[in-house]
C-alpha cells in the first residue's frame, strides 16, 4: 500500500545559506567557481542556482504559463510529447520489476498516464501539479512512503531544493529488488561548456542544481544501489540541447524553446517575424546540432545522463 501524508508544508524545505552547496553541503570559499546565476562546488563538481530563490520565486517561476491547461506548444508539439513519454513507459515497463510506479516532478502527468494505459499502477507527485490533476497528487517526495518497485526523476531531480535528500528518501521507499530512474541534464557535457550561460538546460531559477554524472553516481553508490546503466542519450533533450544553442548564436539571439511554445506559454512575447526567424534558424542549424549530438554521445559526455540503480532483493 502506498500513502500520502496530509501535511504538504511545502515551505518547511529551507534554502542552504547562499554561502553552500545544494549538493553536498560544501561551504564556498576561494576555490568555488563563480559563474552567472550559479557557483560551481569545488568539492563536487555540482553548481548551485545564486543567488537562491525564494518559495515566492520558485513560485511566480511556475506560474500559469509555464504549463498551461491548453498545453505547452505549437502545432504538434504536445501530441509530440506524449508519444515521447508514452514510448518511454513502455521501454521502462519492459525494465521494471513488476509494481507500482512512483513519478516525481510528474508535471502533466503524462507519464504516470502512460503507466495506466500499460496496466501498471503509477502515481506523480508534483507540488506545481493542479489540484485537480487525476494522475498526479500536489506533493512532494517526502510526502510519500510505502514501498515502490521503481521511483522514477525524469528531469526533476535539478528542481529540488534538496536533492540528495530527496535521493536517500527515494531509496527507503524502494522494494526489495526495486529499480530508482534518473534522467538529468548533464553539466559536464559538451553543449554546456559549448554555450556556457546560454545553455538552455540552465533553466534558472527552475533548476537549482546542475549535476555531473561523477557526483550523480557516487551519491547513488552511497546510497547502497547498485547502478545497472548509465547512459548518455537515452535521457533525452541532448539534440535539442545543441539545437537552441545554436540558434542562440544567431543575430539578435533568438529563443527556439519559447517559439515553439505556445504564446500563452512563452516567458517573452514574441512578434510573429522574429518567431518566423527563430523557427527558420532551428531549421537551419539542424545539420550541424545532429552531429554535434552524435559526436558528444559516443565520447559520453552527452547534455543529459540517464542511471539506473537498483536495491538488492
Amino acid at each position: 500500500m502506498t500513502a500520502i501524508s496530509p501535511t504538504l508544508a511545502y515551505s518547511r524545505v529551507q534554502a542552504p545559506p547562499a554561502s553552500q552547496c545544494a549538493w553536498c553541503g560544501h561551504e564556498f570559499g576561494g576555490p568555488d567557481e563563480r559563474l552567472t546565476g550559479r557557483t560551481r562546488c569545488a568539492q563536487c563538481g555540482v553548481a548551485t542556482t545564486s543567488p537562491w530563490p525564494s518559495d515566492a520565486q520558485l513560485s511566480a517561476a511556475y506560474g500559469d504559463w509555464y504549463r498551461p491547461a491548453e498545453g505547452r506548444f505549437s502545432g504538434l508539439g504536445d501530441t509530440v510529447l506524449r508519444r515521447m513519454r508514452a514510448t518511454l513507459a513502455t521501454k521502462l515497463n519492459r525494465a521494471l520489476p513488476a509494481g507500482p510506479v512512483l513519478d516525481v516532478g510528474a508535471g502533466d502527468g503524462n507519464l504516470a498516464r502512460a503507466f495506466k494505459k500499460l496496466g501498471r499502477e503509477a502515481l506523480g507527485v508534483d507540488p506545481y501539479a493542479a489540484a485537480n490533476h487525476p494522475d498526479v497528487r500536489a506533493a512532494r517526495l517526502e510526502d510519500i512512503d510505502g514501498q515502490w518497485s521503481a521511483i522514477i526523476f525524469w528531469h526533476s531531480l535539478e528542481h529540488l531544493r534538496q536533492p540528495v535528500q530527496a535521493l536517500r528518501h527515494a531509496a527507503t521507499l524502494l522494494a526489495p529488488g526495486g529499480v530508482l530512474v534518473i534522467a538529468v541534464p548533464n553539466a559536464a557535457s559538451a553543449q554546456a561548456r559549448a554555450f556556457g550561460d546560454r545553455w538552455l538546460h540552465l533553466d534558472v531559477p527552475r533548476h537549482l542544481v546542475h549535476i555531473t554524472p561523477e557526483a550523480l553516481v557516487s551519491v547513488v553508490e552511497s546510497l547502497g544501489l547498485t547502478v545497472e546503466r548509465v547512459s548518455y542519450s537515452r535521457g533525452g533533450q541532448v539534440l535539442f540541447g545543441w539545437l537552441h544553442g545554436l540558434v542562440t548564436r544567431f543575430p539578435g539571439h533568438p529563443d527556439l524553446y519559447d517559439a515553439i511554445r505556445r504564446p500563452d506559454a512563452r516567458q517573452a512575447a514574441q512578434g510573429p517575424v522574429f518567431r518566423l526567424y527563430a523557427l527558420a534558424a532551428g531549421v537551419a542549424a539542424m545539420p550541424v546540432a545532429l552531429a554535434a549530438s552524435v559526436i558528444e554521445v559516443a565520447r559520453h559526455c552527452g547534455g543529459s545522463i540517464y542511471v539506473e540503480a537498483r536495491r538488492a532483493s
